[in-house]
């Protein structure tokens, strides 16, 4: 039997996001599963994949615009497939501390493509990053990485189980 392929998609500005979904890849592939990693913006298709997972950055309470744009476009594809959706966006270590709920775009998104769940993990901000509100909160001592690779792994070991065991 042939292994699962699982798509990582994201929707990122600054790369914190995209890191993470290296790490779920990484995660996956560790744990026998086949996997691409795509920008969302680039997807065109999700049907060669039996199992998707998005994430996108947060802004301002918002989830990534490409992130959105492929959760729509595919919302009938990904209903027939396991989905988990990803946020990260939080400068601080809250992520950690408590589970996040996710933002009533996501959520709304996780209802309509009937997701397995969703995780918010922290975000990151270089000090060299990119946009007006970016370079603002990096003056104002908001700049750091607050992702945490464990939590991820983790997360991403849950769902590399479900993928195989669904095979």
């Amino acid at each position: 039997m042939t292994s699962p392929s699982v798509l990582v998609a994201y929707g990122t500005k600054n790369g914190s996001t995209a890191g993470i979904a290296d790490i779920v890849a990484t995660t996956l592939r560790a744990q026998g599963v086949a996997v691409e990693v795509r920008e969302a913006r680039l997807v065109r298709d999700v049907r060669p994949y039996t199992a998707v997972v998005l994430g996108g950055a947060l802004y301002s309470g918002r989830w990534h615009r490409d992130a959105r744009r492929l959760a729509r476009r595919h919302a009938d594809q990904l209903r027939t497939r396991d989905v988990w959706l990803f946020s990260s966006g939080p400068l601080n270590t809250s992520a950690d501390e408590s589970e996040i709920a996710p933002v009533a775009q996501v959520a709304e998104i996780a209802r309509r493509v009937d997701a397995h769940g969703h995780h918010t993990f922290g975000g990151r901000l270089a000090p060299d990053a990119r946009g007006m509100t970016a370079r603002a909160m990096v003056r104002n001592g908001r700049a750091g990485d607050f992702r945490n690779p464990d939590r991820i792994r983790a997360w991403a070991e849950r769902i590399a189980a479900e993928v195989m065991a669904a095979r």
